[in-house]
């Protein structure tokens, strides 16, 4: 059986913990999949790792990676930000690309920093979401032209504060036939979407990202997907993953991926425990 999670911040970034306390956690929780995704370097990111952080970060995880092989398979990834890729991929063994920022009226909006903040992106865009949206998606369709990415983001991160729907409708025609468009780029170039519980352990959600809407097109379109918690704190490292894998199940998913030392797999569903 395999419970995995690719998506993990240290210290070293925003998160709470430090790479082995991560690990022994994770060991603790039964994961046999354990892939850390620091943020990269990124000028407009006050969290994101600085370039004299990468030796550090990856001599850590590559020596909790030997020193727990026995009982935990580790993986070292890294999270990009759109605005500012990383020069290789080297030497890691997966990549998350996100887009975590809004670049408008010679602003720069953090996407989920708050609901006020936006409210402000919104503002600029003269008060209309779906111009925001339209924006939004098309900037996160160039993931489909970065080949180092293996995997996409909290794919409808603008939506974080919305659950109230006071924005939008995560039904509006308009705003899925954005969202939809975006999917469909992203699937033909074999991105990878993850279902990302990250938003529900802050408190922000209850739900994880992507919509069940989304989720349940990316289903219909034949796209691949796998299961993470976007833990920043290592109590959260298995936060809603049962629930989530029954919302999973609903939207018609057999299988999912999973990252092994040849790649990433297409796993029967069976195999995922929670």
């Amino acid at each position: 059986m395999i419970k995995q999670n690719l998506h993990t911040h240290s210290t070293y970034c925003d998160g709470k913990d430090r790479i082995e306390e991560m690990v022994q956690t994770a060991i603790e929780k039964g994961f046999t999949v354990l892939g850390f995704s620091g943020h990269g370097p990124c000028l407009v990111d006050e969290v994101a790792m600085k370039e004299s952080d990468l030796p550090n970060y990856i001599k850590d995880i590559l020596e909790a990676k030997e020193k727990y092989k026995d009982q935990i398979q580790i993986f070292l990834g890294i999270e990009e930000d759109i605005s500012q890729r990383i020069p290789s991929k080297e030497p890691y063994d997966f990549v998350i690309g996100s887009k975590h920022f809004m670049f408008i009226k010679n602003q720069v909006k953090n996407v989920d920093y708050s609901k006020e903040m936006a409210q402000e992106i919104v503002e600029l865009y003269d008060g209309d979401f779906l111009k925001y949206a339209k924006d939004y998606y098309e900037d996160l369709k160039n993931i489909a032209n970065y080949p180092e990415v293996d995997i996409v983001g909290h794919l409808d991160l603008l939506m974080k504060f919305n659950e109230d729907e006071s924005f939008l409708s995560f039904t509006d025609p308009t705003y899925l036939s954005y969202a939809k468009d975006c999917i469909d780029v992203l699937i033909k170039a074999g991105k990878i979407f993850e279902v990302n519980t990250g938003a529900i352990s802050r408190g922000y959600r209850t739900k994880p990202y992507p919509h069940q809407t989304l989720l349940a097109y990316i289903q219909e379109k034949g796209g691949k997907i796998l299961l993470n918690s976007d833990c920043h704190n290592r109590v959260n490292l298995d936060c809603y993953y049962k629930e989530s894998m029954e919302l999973i199940k609903q939207c018609g998913f057999k299988t999912m991926m999973t990252l092994t030392t040849e790649g990433f797999k297409e796993v029967p569903i069976d195999r995922f425990t929670v």
